[in-house]
């Protein structure tokens, strides 16, 4: 039988990404990402936020884009699978760790410095990321020549149902 392993996340990061680079020149950086749930309380009534924090690692090209990209509170869509691990901390007391190492991000929200060049400190326009390839168009569907009829011969065989 086959199993997955996989997380999705839409939150905001929490703090600026770490960027490591391993001996092998390979680029990791980390961040916490946030995501709030609300949910009314029972007894009280009112609305409860419960902020649940998650560690992010992206590995290579994709810890390079973060980098560059994400700062603190950036809205992020993150892709991933779940790891789990455990370390000994400084005091010698060992503990467990879930982390989520992403596969996938997209950043949510408005771009930054994409209107005029004066938006920018260096006076550069900053280039927007290419548009997204479509998939070839359909050719457009042909029209039969205008005839002189009254009847139902001059009505669209392409009637969609």
């Amino acid at each position: 039988m086959a199993s997955v392993n996989k997380v999705i996340l839409v939150g905001n990061c929490g703090r600026d990404p770490e960027i490591r680079y391993l001996p092998s020149g390979g680029a990791v950086a980390n961040v916490s990402i946030a995501t709030t749930s609300r949910r009314k309380d029972r007894n009280s009534g009112e609305f409860v936020e419960e902020t649940q924090w998650h560690r992010v690692t992206f590995f290579e090209r994709l810890a390079e884009i973060v980098g560059e990209y994400v700062k603190k509170g950036t809205p992020i869509y993150i892709e991933g699978r779940l790891t789990y691990r455990k370390y000994t901390d400084k005091d010698g007391i060992e503990k467990n760790a879930t982390d989520i190492i992403a596969t996938e991000m997209q950043l949510l929200g408005k771009r930054e410095g994409m209107g005029s060049p004066s938006d920018d400190e260096g006076g550069a326009p900053r280039r927007a990321a290419p548009a997204p390839r479509s998939a070839p168009s359909a050719p457009a569907p042909r029209q039969a020549p205008a005839r002189a009829s009254s009847g139902f011969d001059d009505m669209d065989d392409d009637i969609p149902f």
